[in-house]
């Protein structure tokens, strides 16, 4: 495992992420009329927002009616169904008055078939055995880049130097960050990081490699392992078994991001509900407070309970009132305060926690010094009764969410609803 050797952002340990799907976020659809969810957003504890492409959307071979937000024409322009250059410079500013971060995502691996590229620059793209652009896999809607070409590297870079230089980003999130070779993200890290202090880089990777350039990857698996447990496809043992292996694989300084929904699980796998049940928000709780850094995905505060188109507008249902907005408030305001809660932080010890019904009950206990938390989650769709079996616990707690005291020793006896889940801080 290789350490990253680049500037990281200092705010990185307490930070969270939004994902923003502006076609979808308004009826509108437009920079200025998600710009009016950013007082709630800050209010929510929001910290930085990651915007799913913003670039012209290729006609040729394009899906559904408005087509795939990764089907890219210019990497140097604005998709006019979400507004104007200006308006997005507009977005930026509010976004940064507000004390928060913008990161675009970026497609490097893949464009449209029309992308402009195509007449000025043909050589930047590969060819099946009969000369003609390909597209990878099955994606039939895009062509494949050619990662050899160098004058592709730079000028796929120049585009991205564009962005932060004109507009002032906060960074990037890579789309199939491994797609494209890591001498290209190094090349380009190395090019754009003079340009702004603290920029942003998330993977979408398991690859532990990308962590030589990428502060952030995804966390794949895990989300996938969770979904098995609730198809009763694996127990509460093989999910401690993925986190054991996280920690073994990936280097300490590797920032991992936990969710249960972003665009692609939504609109094509279900959303947390169809997928977690009762468990949605256990699973949600444990992302906001286990070593790494949470993903909320546009309406999750409602929360949205239906699949979103992906090539077609098919607005969110907004109601007037985010159920769960004080939900993730509390969640994130605790791991913005609470020092035991830093991600990648050598101080910070996680400990599980052995209860009597450790077969449904994850529960563990992260610690800095005198800050604690403690966690328990009761992954099964049954009310359960169980106690602590460690004397680690004990002390005296806040449950965060009722502000209710609480002296917890071991054998202290807990009561959890099916889905339930219980966040205790310690007090000094």
């Amino acid at each position: 495992m290789t350490e990253q050797t680049f500037n990281r952002a200092y705010w990185l340990p307490s930070t969270n992420i939004y994902e923003v799907n502006i076609r979808q976020y308004t009826p509108e659809g437009t920079f200025n009329a998600f710009s009016a969810s950013l007082p709630r957003l800050k209010d929510m504890g929001v910290e930085v927002l990651w915007l799913m492409p913003i670039h012209p959307i290729g006609e040729k071979n394009r899906k559904g009616s408005l087509g795939s937000y990764y089907s890219i024409r210019d990497f140097k322009a604005v998709n006019p169904e979400f507004g104007t250059a200006g308006d997005f410079r507009a977005l930026v500013k509010q976004v940064h008055n507000l004390g928060m971060k913008l990161v675009l995502d970026w497609v490097a691996n893949h464009a449209a078939w029309d992308n402009v590229w195509t007449n000025t620059h043909p050589e930047y793209f590969e060819r099946d055995h009969d000369g003609h652009f390909k597209a990878p896999y099955d994606w039939t809607d895009v062509i494949q880049i050619d990662h050899a070409c160098e004058a592709e590297q730079d000028a796929m870079i120049d585009a991205m130097q564009y962005w932060v230089r004109e507009f002032d980003i906060d960074g990037f999130r890579a789309d199939l960050a491994h797609l494209t070779p890591l001498p290209f993200w190094k090349k380009a890290r190395t090019a754009i990081e003079p340009l702004k202090e603290n920029l942003f880089w998330l993977a979408e990777t398991e690859d532990f490699n990308y962590h030589e350039v990428f502060d952030v990857s995804f966390t794949w698996e895990w989300m996938h392992k969770t979904d098995e447990y609730c198809k009763g496809m694996t127990n509460v043992d093989g999910l401690k078994m993925i986190l054991h292996r996280y920690y073994g694989t990936f280097p300490a300084s590797a920032y991992r991001m936990y969710f249960t929904s972003n665009h692609d699980e939504n609109s094509w796998n279900g959303t947390e509900y169809e997928k977690y049940h009762d468990m949605a928000q256990a699973l949600a709780v444990f992302s906001c407070t286990w070593n790494g850094i949470p993903l909320i995905y546009s309406g999750q505060e409602l929360p949205n309970l239906r699949r979103l188109k992906f090539f077609d507008k098919d607005p969110i249902d907004w109601t007037g009132t985010a159920r769960l907005h004080d939900f993730y408030k509390t969640l994130l305001s605790l791991k913005k305060r609470n020092m035991a809660l830093r991600a990648c932080d050598p101080q910070v010890s996680s400990f599980m926690i052995n209860t009597t019904r450790n077969d449904v009950v994850l529960a563990y206990l992260r610690m800095n010094g005198e800050n604690a938390v403690l966690v328990m989650l009761n992954l099964s769709k049954e009310e359960i009764a169980f106690s602590t079996e460690d004397s680690l616990v004990e002390g005296n707690y806040t449950d965060v969410f009722s502000a209710s005291a609480i002296s917890i020793d071991a054998g202290r006896e807990f009561l959890l609803p099916p889905g339930g889940y219980l966040v205790y801080e310690k007090c000094e």
